[in-house]
């Protein structure tokens, strides 16, 4: 037993031992600091960590503007305006127009200065920009990326589109592509490019956040268009310039935004620009038909709603359709014979259920092409013919 006890205690001792030489550096003989062989280890491909590639200078957004940079321009006009003498009866008071003479009543001139961007199209000085950036400037400057300024003229511009030509002499000039805004979808990369508040040649990136937004959704109840609506940050200055997809193809022409709210912006479609900007450039004016009424969507459930209310003016069919609420006097409308109430249900034998609908079909057709518009009124179908007339010609 004596023996066991011994043994027992030499175990003890030995550990205690081995605690200390661990401490101090000393395992199974080797001196602290001294290494050891090392020990082959299996390479598991699993447990491997792959080797990251090594990060390629630019992006695709520095690409897509190197595509089309050199192409955007600053435009800046002036207007003079002259503004009468705000009325105050002291004025007219022979007392003070004798000491102050008719200086204080006559009228005074005033230059407004207003700024935007624009992006060239040829080589020869064609540039788009939209109407209301240049529409009755007195004199446009444009100034291009590199500081070369040139004096622009205004070739045509359509107020409806918000779409303007302007002509620069220059020969060479470097020239943005143009791409398909047919081909884009929802979730693209957009990319801005303009001059925002005096800040040239600024960039911003979003994407395509939904396509074919009506003019009359976003407020612009004086436009024909169906808008691009993106996220990437568009604001004043930076009308007229391009909207380019990832490849630097220019897929809009930045419009306008809303005031109430951020990351929403608009630009017109690129396809639309393509279609008209000969005739812009060529000064011609572009046809936009019109019939001449006030319209909404009518739903059943709309139809419903209005009925059983007892102060509605009157009772509506409950069908799908494009009431009318008001038709304009002296309008091809109202010379067809359409009344406030009547529902449009179809043109040309295709049906129409929103107002947006009835809208392309009037603006496809020709001036002076007979429609054949089918309308309910109250419990009869009736057929009329409709001619539309040229826009800018209604009084």
């Amino acid at each position: 037993m004596e023996g066991f006890k011994i043994s027992n205690g030499l175990r003890r001792v030995g550990a205690v031992i081995g605690a200390i030489a661990l401490l101090f550096g000393f395992v199974l003989g080797y001196p602290a600091g001294a290494k050891a062989d090392p020990v082959p280890v299996a390479q598991d491909s699993a447990l491997q960590v792959p080797q990251r590639k090594a990060v390629e200078r630019g992006s695709f957004v520095a690409e897509a503007v190197k595509q089309v940079g050199l192409a955007v321009v600053r435009i800046d006009t002036e207007k003079t305006v002259t503004r009468r003498a705000m009325p105050d009866p002291m004025l007219e008071d022979p007392f003070f127009r004798r000491f102050f003479g008719d200086e204080m009543l006559a009228p005074r001139s005033e230059v407004m200065r207003g700024q935007g961007s624009g992006f060239l199209i040829d080589k020869s000085g064609i540039l788009l920009t939209n109407s209301h950036v240049v529409n009755g400037a007195d004199k446009v400057t444009v100034t291009l990326k590199d500081g070369r300024t040139f004096e622009g003229k205004v070739r045509g511009f359509d107020e409806v589109t918000d779409l303007a030509v302007v002509k620069i002499n220059g020969t060479d000039l470097p020239v943005a592509p143009l791409g398909d805004s047919d081909q884009i979808s929802v979730g693209d990369w957009a990319i801005a490019v303009g001059n925002p508040l005096g800040l040239d040649n600024t960039v911003t990136l979003g994407i395509v956040s939904t396509l074919h937004r009506s003019s009359a959704q976003i407020g612009m109840s004086d436009k024909r268009l169906d808008f691009i609506q993106t996220d990437a940050a568009i604001n004043p200055g930076n009308s007229g310039g391009p909207l380019l997809n990832d490849r630097g193809e220019v897929i809009g022409i930045n419009t306008a935004i809303r005031a109430d709210a951020m990351g929403i912006g608009f630009a017109i479609p690129i396809n639309k620009a393509k279609s008209i900007k000969d005739a812009l450039a060529k000064g011609e004016t572009i046809p936009h038909p019109y019939i001449g009424v006030q319209m909404t969507t009518l739903t059943p459930e709309i139809a419903k709603q209005n009925n059983s209310d007892p102060n509605s003016a009157f009772e509506v069919p409950e069908i799908n359709g494009v009431i009318v609420v008001r038709v304009l006097p002296n309008t091809p409308a109202a010379i067809a014979g359409i009344r406030r109430g009547d529902v449009i249900t179809q043109i040309n034998g295709e049906p129409v259920k929103t107002a947006e609908e009835l809208q392309n079909f009037v603006e496809k057709s020709r001036i002076g092409q007979s429609l054949k518009v089918q309308v309910q009124r109250g419990a009869q179908t009736q057929q009329l013919a409709i001619k539309p007339a040229q826009l800018q010609d209604a009084s």
